[in-house]
């Protein structure tokens, strides 16, 4: 576990800017509002340039492969989107994998799966199995390990809990597992959902976070493994590089699977950001440790996924 450097003036003003922000969103709101937001606040994130996207259709869903120039065949990442299960699109988080593209220096496939409550459990992942099959399939022609799963959030969990999958049902397994602010409990069970309420910008109150989780596991165990990959048997999986802010609810979540990890002898690393909070990722164009966090995602899958 480590941390990484100290705060910048930027990220100080942003975290106030968003605690004060945010406070004045209802956590009541509807799920299509909560739809609604995510989109909104997506239209601010401007993308990088030096990326080529085309669209295309994967396992039955929209999807985009975003192409930095320059960048390299061999490897590929497949990236998937936060939203708590119940959001998200491509629209949403076009900026941030496109920068993670650039960072990898390899093409993105980024994945439109489907959402809760529409699509509960596990049809998500069902389309995130789907992905990394065809990309490893003769449509594409790449290695399993040559292919990187990252995801945020939601996302994070998502990525964890396909590698997990993969490894039961004896396909070649990726290789990494990248996850940036990770959700993986979904019972919310950690000691930081208490202790971090107060500082979390984003996650005062957890009754968006419930009623999502709830959602999206439908009949299944909030428990389940592939649901909340907390609880999963981490051993033989490839290795997991996690980021998480200081400033979160989520902060248990990658502590405690960076620890059952390394209990079985799977390669895990944890960074935990001082001052910062949910996915600052998303904020690269604003603020240097988004940056810098992205940099060491393209380091981490360059050395592991090559």
């Amino acid at each position: 576990m480590g941390t990484s450097g100290p705060r910048s003036i930027q990220s100080r003003l942003l975290y106030h800017y968003l605690k004060f922000k945010l406070s004045r969103s209802d956590p009541g709101d509807s799920l299509a509002e909560g739809r609604r937001r995510l989109e909104a606040m997506s239209t601010r994130l401007p993308m990088p340039r030096d990326v080529d996207i085309q669209p295309l259709t994967v396992g039955g869903r929209p999807a985009e492969w975003l192409r930095p120039r320059g960048g390299e065949s061999h490897r590929a990442v497949l990236y998937l989107h936060g939203g708590a299960y119940t959001a998200g699109s491509l629209g949403s988080h076009r900026s941030l994998a496109a920068r993670i593209a650039l960072a990898c220096a390899c093409p993105v496939l980024l994945l439109d799966y489907r959402l809760a409550p529409e699509h509960p459990f596990p049809a998500g992942l069902d389309d995130a199995v789907a992905a990394f099959s065809w990309l490893c399939s003769p449509a594409v022609g790449l290695e399993a390990r040559r292919v990187a799963l990252v995801g945020d959030s939601a996302g994070g969990g998502l990525s964890l809990a396909l590698a997990v999958r993969l490894r039961d049902e004896g396909h070649p397994l990726p290789g990494a597992v990248v996850g940036l602010s990770p959700w993986t409990d979904l019972e919310l069970a950690g000691e930081s959902v208490t202790s971090r309420a107060a500082v979390d910008p984003f996650f005062s109150s957890t009754r968006r976070l419930r009623n999502s989780a709830v959602a999206y596991a439908g009949t299944t165990s909030l428990r389940h493994p592939y649901v909340s990959p907390v609880h999963a048997d981490l051993r033989g999986l490839p290795p997991l590089y996690l980021q998480v802010g200081e400033h979160e609810i989520l902060l248990s979540d990658a502590e405690t699977v960076t620890r059952r990890a390394q209990a079985v002898d799977t390669e895990a690393t944890l960074e935990v950001w001082p001052g910062l909070w949910h996915v600052w990722h998303a904020l690269a164009a604003h603020l240097p440790e988004a940056r810098r966090a992205i940099e060491k995602v393209g380091a981490f899958v360059k050395a592991r996924a090559s």
